[in-house]
């Protein structure tokens, strides 16, 4: 039996979900994996689902407009005291990510947990 999450780890802002319903209808399905570096830095990069091989080191952390939020282990370690804020600004991101042509990109913002949610979440085991 899988505990339900007590607190949304990966959260977007409307102009997120407004593209990724723009994407959805050109692409159809989605993924998203929080990028850690090289090429796109810390992007949030959006794919069609399944165009991105996931490997053992990478857990599902939500889902943002229907769809799935991956990040790897140790880009959580690094983030696990935040909650992910997918939001969308004006610009080119990251090069492998779909909406790159429509001149936006996604951003991650966060925020801290407070200390109940903390709680909540340790106490779920998803920290």
């Amino acid at each position: 039996m899988t505990t339900p999450v007590p607190v949304e780890q990966v959260v977007a802002t409307p102009a997120a979900l407004d593209l990724i319903e723009r994407l959805k209808g050109a692409y159809g399905a989605l993924m998203f994996y929080q990028s850690g570096g090289c090429c796109d830095g810390s992007a949030p990069m959006c794919y069609e689902a399944g165009e991105f091989m996931l490997g053992d080191a990478d857990h599902l952390l939500g889902h943002i407009g229907g769809m799935p939020f991956y990040i790897s282990e140790s880009q959580f370690e690094y983030w696990k005291h935040t909650q992910l804020i997918i939001d969308v600004v004006p610009g080119r991101g990251g090069m492998f990510s779909i909406e790159g042509p429509m001149g936006l990109r996604f951003l991650t913002r966060s925020r801290l947990y407070d200390d109940a949610e903390w709680q909540l979440l340790a106490q779920a085991g998803r920290v």
